[in-house]
């Protein structure tokens, strides 16, 4: 929540005045609660409508200031008591711990990927597509979504790059196309789309369909069993490909010895990363690899290699 002329806005990070929504859901949750004759509310900490006490401060800085939030204030002003749980009051389970490929599960991976076979009835083009787009995933480090709904349009072969525009953060970015792929897209443009909609998928199941999250991961299982590498049921998971190109980025990087402190700014940019904070939780991947990564960046950046706490979002 921001402030200004003595009235309380909600600010989304686009800049947008979203209080009217906030507004309008807090008095359907007011007339909810009278129906049940609700006197007590626990609510979520800090948040810009539940907020008690404490609120961010609507900059996206991650810093609090005092005040209630727009639904808290609401049912004070109704006279329903409101509280925050206190920390360590819920148990979380552990978090999943990403599978980092190997190189030769990767090799592996592909080879099974490379033996697909297309089914007319159900999946046309799967032959001739799932080599492609797992090839992307990986070499681009592309969130599973941002790819599989990417368009005719978005898919520039003569620049060699896709155009995202469905990020998770709501900003587009330039993503480049491995030099390598760039003419099995062409392929796929000349032999799939050649009279095809700019809105139309590229990875598409049919005509007018997109790949699903549940048609990539039955895929990607099939996949891993072909290849020999054992799912324990949490994982490895189609997403990993993301950690795992971030983590050979920075061995690349590394190994090459390019400064860390110039292509940091380069791969949160690549990844679609909102801050340094998100990308930060990489480096700690690779800590144990490269322990001065992490030591050289904490002289440089002290406030991102704090505790990071992973977006299970991320990959939808």
């Amino acid at each position: 929540l921001k402030v200004i002329d003595g009235k309380r806005y909600a600010i989304d990070n686009e800049g947008n005045d979203v209080t009217e929504n906030f507004e309008r859901g807090a008095i359907e949750v007011l007339k909810l609660a009278k129906s049940l004759n609700i006197n007590k509310a626990i609510l979520q900490p800090r948040s810009p409508s539940c907020g008690v006490n404490k609120i961010y401060s609507g900059n996206f800085d991650n810093k609090l200031i005092d005040g209630n939030g727009i639904l808290a204030d609401l049912l004070i002003e109704n006279g329903i008591e409101v509280f925050i749980p206190p920390n360590g009051l819920h148990s979380h389970p552990p978090k999943y711990d990403a599978h980092i490929y190997t190189d030769n599960e990767l090799k592996a991976f592909f080879k099974a990927v490379d033996q697909s076979n297309s089914v007319l009835s159900e999946c046309p083009y799967r032959a001739m597509i799932m080599p492609v787009f797992f090839r992307i995933l990986y070499t681009s480090g592309m969130r599973v979504s941002e790819l599989r709904l990417c368009k005719v349009k978005d898919v520039n072969l003569e620049d060699g790059y896709i155009r995202v525009t469905n990020a998770k953060n709501q900003k587009e970015r330039l993503v480049p196309i491995h030099e390598s792929l760039i003419e099995r897209c062409r392929e796929i443009k000349d032999k799939i789309h050649p009279n095809s909609d700019d809105e139309e998928y590229f990875f598409l199941i049919r005509p007018g369909t997109p790949m699903t999250l549940q048609n990539v991961y039955r895929n990607f299982r099939r996949y891993l069993e072909k290849a020999g590498i054992s799912h324990t049921g949490k994982g490895p998971r189609v997403h990993d490909f993301r950690h795992t190109y971030c983590i050979n980025i920075l061995r690349k990087f590394t190994d090459e010895g390019k400064d860390l402190l110039v292509y940091l700014p380069y791969m949160k940019t690549i990844l679609g990363h909102e801050s340094f904070a998100e990308t930060s939780y990489y480096l700690k991947l690779t800590a144990n690899r490269f322990p001065y990564i992490k030591e050289q960046l904490e002289k440089s950046f002290p406030d991102i290699i704090s505790e990071v706490e992973t977006d299970e979002k991320e990959f939808y």
